[in-house]
């Protein structure tokens, strides 16, 4: 039986072609790395959709990656009661936002998802950091801006990233705690998106299709892992990031 027409992302070959390479590579990257699933998507799926479309087409991917990595984390439990405010201050902001996400322009999406790209892939490359110190208030405050970010681009790792290495987390724990917060944000994430209208059943289920050529990409990228230069490969991903973010910040702009 063919498939309906509407469940198609579009009726363009091209787009359709340039969609399953973009999440290809973006299940590659997270395969690869460890990182970078939403942020590599965004960056080519915003050359092809609107934002809004472009971040509903990723929610299944991104529940489904965020839920592998912590189940295979260490200390869940543990983590999860040190952290626990830190996620609920993801996960208000991150459903306030995206729950009224059609109300922000075009514009706004566009520079907000650049901006995520710029300070995860210049944290990553030129190591920056935060005076943060002890205490629930910079769980608290580091949260919001967190769940804000995510919720107007899907990215909500790089304020989380830079908490965790300001406060010298050991590995295994960051590994544990980057697990769970991502996964907090993800259910109010798509909660939110389809109280605005903009995570439809339609467009979850072509999420559903995306993931399964996410999956695809993450095994090839766990595969090519111990046979390339994951530190070069590291650096040319981070750098074109940051271009195409500082791109899409000028293009929301002008």
């Amino acid at each position: 039986m063919p498939m309906p027409l509407s469940f198609l992302p579009s009726l363009d070959p091209l787009v359709i072609s340039a969609m399953l390479l973009i999440f290809l590579f973006s299940g590659l990257v997270k395969g690869f790395l460890g990182i970078g699933l939403p942020t590599a998507a965004m960056a080519f799926l915003t050359l092809v959709m609107e934002p809004t479309e472009a971040i509903s087409l990723l929610t299944i991917p991104i529940i489904v990656t965020n839920f592998f990595q912590f189940s295979r984390s260490k200390e869940r439990l543990q983590t999860a009661r040190k952290y626990k405010y830190f996620a609920l201050a993801i996960m208000v902001s991150i459903f306030i936002t995206s729950w009224n996400i059609t109300a922000f322009p075009t514009g706004f999406l566009t520079v907000a998802i650049g901006l995520a790209m710029v300070i995860f892939s210049a944290n990553l490359l030129f190591g920056l950091s935060l005076p943060i110190g002890p205490g629930l208030r910079w769980q608290l405050g580091v949260g919001v801006l967190s769940g804000f970010l995510g919720g107007l681009s899907s990215i909500w790792s790089p304020p989380v990233a830079m908490y965790l290495m300001a406060r010298d987390t050991p590995k295994e724990q960051f590994i544990a705690a980057t697990g769970f917060l991502f996964l907090a944000g993800c259910f109010p994430l798509a909660f939110g998106l389809y109280l605005s209208g903009v995570l439809t059943p339609v467009t979850a289920i072509k999420s559903l299709m995306g993931l399964v050529v996410v999956l695809l990409g993450f095994r090839i990228g766990e595969l090519l892992r111990g046979r390339v230069s994951q530190e070069l490969f590291r650096k040319f991903v981070l750098i074109a990031f940051l271009v195409m973010g500082v791109r899409l910040i000028f293009a929301g702009i002008f």
